[in-house]
């Protein structure tokens, strides 16, 4: 079943009964990263399986929860934990959570995600803003009847991230001395990591970073017209380019490293969205 405007709306109405804040900025925590959380005055917190029609995240890094608060003064909803396509849900029901941030008026997003590094230049503890994306290994989360009352049958994918705003948390970066780089994602669909011989095609490809997650969700937002930017922290060096085995643990370690750096960068970025 594809939801439909009016399926979201009913969904707003479910948290309506729980708070009335009001989010401007949306906030989706990759793995390892959920403790930006910690930085949040929080007014309400509500679990995914509480919605209904919101998929259970399964992810054992993930809470699977909307964290509702101000960030520096500013209103914020977070999704501490996201859906992804391993875990066996089909693309529509991934982008849920980010229709409904949309339905409950939020105007601009922030993905993050932990990420294999391509790029040689890359090495863990990085990050990149994304500057646009390769998603041509997973199915569109747009397949299906098209509710107008959402978006555009034939959404415009020129500019995914909102290039004048990745430049301004960019330079922001940089004047923070920040390890931040700028480069072009690809998602495939796990939950397997990649073999090294994929590896070698998304760089010839033009990738210089991969993950499970993240091109999928700004598809759906873009469709919906919500401002958005990418930021990948760089957990691994892709398959093939370090002689070791890449492990989830390692993902969640090397996030747990770059928590301080993490947490500038997300801060900063959310205060930019918010001018």
């Amino acid at each position: 079943m594809i939801l439909k405007h009016n399926d979201y709306l009913e969904m707003v109405k479910k948290i309506r009964e729980i708070t009335d804040f009001k989010p401007l900025i949306g906030v989706v925590l990759g793995t390892g990263l959920g403790n930006f959380i910690d930085n949040v005055d929080v007014k309400a917190s509500i679990y995914y399986k509480d919605i209904p029609n919101l998929p259970i995240s399964t992810n054992p890094a993930h809470k699977g929860r909307f964290v509702f608060g101000y960030y520096n003064n500013i209103p914020c909803v977070f999704m501490q934990g996201r859906l992804h396509y391993y875990e066996g849900f089909t693309p529509e029901e991934v982008i849920r959570p980010i229709r409904l941030m949309g339905a409950l008026g939020i105007k601009k997003l922030i993905l993050t995600n932990a990420a294999g590094g391509i790029n040689l230049n890359f090495k863990p503890g990085d990050f990149m803003l994304i500057e646009d994306h390769i998603d041509c290994f997973i199915p569109s989360p747009l397949i299906g009847e098209n509710d107008d009352n959402i978006g555009t049958r034939f959404p415009d994918m020129s500019d995914p991230y909102n290039l004048e705003l990745v430049e301004k948390v960019y330079k922001c970066a940089k004047n923070l001395d920040l390890p931040i780089h700028k480069g072009v994602y690809v998602q495939y669909s796990g939950p397997q990591f990649e073999t090294k011989s994929l590896i070698k095609a998304f760089r010839n490809m033009g990738a210089d970073a991969c993950g499970m997650s993240t091109a999928t969700e700004a598809v759906a937002s873009n469709h919906m017209g919500v401002k958005t930017i990418a930021v990948s922290f760089i957990s691994n060096m892709a398959c093939g380019i370090e002689k070791k085995k890449i492990t989830d643990e390692e993902v969640v370690i090397e996030a747990k490293k770059a928590e301080a750096n993490f947490t500038k960068l997300i801060g900063e970025a959310i205060k930019i969205l918010s001018e």
